[in-house]
């Protein structure tokens, strides 16, 4: 039987402060939790299960990851899901200090991206096409929201996701291109892109703010065929970043 007291605690990782306080966050979902403990076990800090979860998987997990049963009902209670999963782990949350960036590949940089969706896609994105760090403004969502987490699937741990202020990062950096991803830029079709490199995305109805594009070196954008004025932030990275890998 899980304590009343554990339930609230985590049921209060739903919400930032915590998360920030803790260290940690939650991954549900059988295919979630699973690529954790291949991938990541060092990050598990506790997994909740069903017994139906616990009979197939407990023997295979990694030494020291401790694993409470729990019944239907309980789950459901620390659960954030409206449909509860098998399986939910409490993870912590990587901390690597900006000073530890080396530019590598493609860098993604997000301005003030708001929406979990969009920043969880993104993340994921990055994932398929090999991005290896992803630089988020103060003011981006927080990666490990609920929503963000559940979008993302099992590539949130995979990039390393850094959160600093942009201007300071961007005017400590050696000379390299950046790229920035507007409206009325180069079109990605016929732009030389060189690595190592940076690719900044703004707010989804802004765009990238005026302080951060001014660090652009070249601007590209996605050529508009009908009349919408714009794209989902997270199709405009998938787009440009398959033309920048291809």
């Amino acid at each position: 039987m899980i304590a009343k007291a554990e339930v609230k605690y985590i049921q209060s990782l739903a919400h930032k402060k915590f998360r920030d306080e803790e260290g940690l966050f939650i991954v549900e979902g059988v295919k979630m939790v699973k690529e954790l403990i291949e991938d990541q076990p060092a990050a598990i800090k506790k997994i909740y299960a069903l017994d139906a979860w616990s009979v197939q998987y407990a023997s295979s997990l990694p030494s020291g990851i401790d694993l409470q049963v729990l019944e239907g009902f309980e789950l459901d209670k620390i659960s954030s899901l409206q449909s509860p999963n098998e399986v939910l782990a409490l993870v912590h949350i990587p901390q690597p200090p900006i000073s530890d960036f080396v530019p590598k590949g493609i860098t993604v940089v997000l301005d003030q991206v708001q929406d979990p969706g969009n920043l969880g896609t993104i993340i994921r994105t990055c994932d398929w096409f090999g991005v290896e760090n992803i630089i988020c403004s103060t003011d981006t969502v927080d990666a490990y929201n609920p929503k963000v987490v559940q979008s993302a699937k099992g590539s949130l741990l995979r990039p390393t996701i850094y959160y600093t202020s942009l201007e300071i990062f961007l005017s400590g950096l050696p000379a390299m291109p950046v790229y920035a991803a507007v409206l009325d830029g180069e079109s990605i079709g016929q732009a030389v892109f060189e690595n190592p490199c940076l690719l900044l995305i703004g707010n989804e109805s802004q765009g990238l703010s005026s302080a951060i594009k001014a660090f652009a070196t070249k601007d590209i954008t996605i050529p508009r065929k009908g009349k919408a004025e714009s794209l989902n932030a997270a199709v405009a990275t998938a787009v440009i970043l398959s033309a920048m890998t291809n």
